[in-house]
């Protein structure tokens, strides 16, 4: 198979390839191995490869039908995404020697299916930045300019997509992993709603519910495959959400059914700049959507989203205080600030002084924006805003300089009530950025962005859509009927395809 035509294709059209045995699997791997070779020292974003393994496994794959993406390959996140027998760093130094003991329950249902798992993608030191840049590894690059980020946490992922690398890559939204770096790279990126898709194995929740594991594509009907294969309801899981019933790949070749209610918002919600391009990306949508019969409004939904931000670095606080403690459980030895990525070790250092109480109240302000967003979705069916306040930022722009280093390793001089300030400050250059995407998390619905916009510096830009819990067929039935439009910015352009 010629590369143009592999990077071309989505899983879904390679699939199909193998079934009518126009391609073999071994010819599919030779071929991302291909590009990842090529094009891999341009952008960054595969971290390891594992072809003696995918060769082996490729023998035992079924041809039968039984296996709907036999010998499609797929790379995987290098947190949480975990190969049995494989290295699993998190983007972080301390997990340099560390090796997966077992398939994550996610990749286990993606391993039925039929993928072929060919490496892991760069990420962030434990998610944390909507930057992909972690010093383990080095920094990831936008595949349409290699001057500006891929965003993150899922930035290798979405640069091995959008250079054709792979058809598809696992994925995760905590924050906007998976929207943000869709943004900046003209993907599709969906989270799904709480409970969705599998979590663990020995975890019933990741980050309290905030985040989920999912995949990046080029293709709605590629995500729409993949709600249909990885929905579940797991036991051992803290959140379930009904199974849809139908297949969602079935939805999206139905299309819309009715016209939708349609609220829209290009103001930050915590009153950060937002650029003229993102405010004309959602204009032009709202135009697109009124002219198709759908009814738009212009509309806040009354939450406060410092409030929101709030609770959500507390929750970070905490989390990472607790993998600290881990770490060094394991390791056997302290964890200094030498050791982590200063983001880590200010959120963990702010977490030792976060109280029991504190953390069930922010908690439960999860709950009363999850009430909130519920009331407002009693009106409109969903809400656009813009998926990041602007396209993607230059490499090394949103890390902290030495001297703004050197200023956060004083967190612990600081009294316990200055802490969440603190935190606030170092994010905000970041969350200037990305300040759409948290609701989602904090809430648990499904959400995604939407590539309709091409910058005047030639970098995309995407929308937003957020869908009451459970309406994942609302968001593919839309995408599916923008997907077929000239508003559409596909890969046409990119200096990859």
């Amino acid at each position: 198979m010629d590369l143009h035509t592999y990077a071309s294709c989505d899983a879904t059209g390679l699939a199909e390839l193998v079934k009518k045995r126009e391609v073999s699997p071994e010819e599919l791997a030779a071929a991302a191995f291909k590009q990842i070779e090529n094009v891999n020292p341009l952008v960054n974003g595969v971290v390891r490869t594992r072809q003696e393994k995918t060769e082996a496994e490729i023998k035992k794959l079924k041809l039968d039908g039984s296996q709907p993406f036999a010998g499609v390959p797929m790379l995987l996140k290098d947190i949480s995404q975990a190969i049995e027998g494989e290295p699993l760093t998190a983007g972080s130094k301390l997990l340099t020697n560390h090796t997966a003991k077992r398939d994550s329950h996610f990749v286990a249902r993606l391993r039925k299916a039929g993928f072929t798992f060919i490496g892991h993608t760069n990420t962030p030191e434990f998610g944390l930045r909507n930057i992909t840049e972690p010093e383990l590894h080095g920094a990831t690059k936008n595949p349409w300019n290699t001057k500006f980020s891929a965003g993150g946490s899922s930035g290798g992922s979405a640069a091995a997509v959008a250079s054709g690398m792979v058809p598809i890559a696992g994925a995760s939204d905590g924050g906007g992993s998976i929207r943000i770096p869709a943004s900046f790279t003209g993907l599709f990126g969906l989270k799904p709603t709480r409970g969705r898709t599998p979590v663990g194995p020995s975890v019933g929740r990741q980050w309290h519910g905030a985040s989920i594991d999912f995949v990046l594509t080029k293709s709605v009907r590629d995500s729409a495959a993949m709600l249909d294969h990885l929905q579940v309801i797991q036991p051992e899981a803290a959140f379930h959400t009904p199974l849809f019933e139908g297949k969602y790949t079935d939805t999206l070749k139905s299309g819309l059914k009715q016209s939708l209610r349609i609220a829209f918002q290009t103001q930050s919600p915590v009153g950060t700049k937002v650029s003229s391009e993102a405010e004309e990306a959602v204009h032009r949508m709202v135009e697109w959507l009124e002219g198709n019969g759908h009814q738009v409004e212009e509309r806040g939904n009354g939450i406060d989203g410092v409030r929101l931000m709030e609770n959500y670095y507390t929750m970070n606080n905490g989390e990472m205080s607790a993998t600290i403690l881990d770490l060094e459980k394991m390791l056997g030895r302290p964890i200094t600030a030498n050791d982590v990525d200063i983001v880590t070790w200010v959120l963990s250092t702010a977490g030792h002084s976060v109280t029991a109480a504190e953390f069930s109240k922010s908690l439960a302000e999860w709950d009363f924006a999850a009430a909130q967003m519920a009331a407002f979705h009693e009106t409109f069916d969903l809400y656009l805003t813009p998926a990041t306040a602007f396209a993607a930022p230059e490499i090394g722009e949103l890390m902290q300089t030495e001297e703004e280093i050197q200023t956060l390793l004083k967190i612990s001089e600081r009294h316990k009530d200055e802490h969440l300030p603190f935190v606030y400050d170092m994010f905000l250059k970041s969350l200037t950025y990305t300040p759409f995407t948290q609701l989602a998390n904090l809430t648990g619905q499904p959400a995604m962005s939407v590539p309709t916009h091409m910058t005047k510096q030639g970098l995309p830009l995407g929308v937003q859509f957020i869908a009451p819990k459970g309406r994942e067929d609302l968001l593919i039935s839309l995408a599916g009927e923008i997907e077929q439009t000239r508003l559409w910015i596909g890969m046409e352009g990119n200096p990859f395809f």
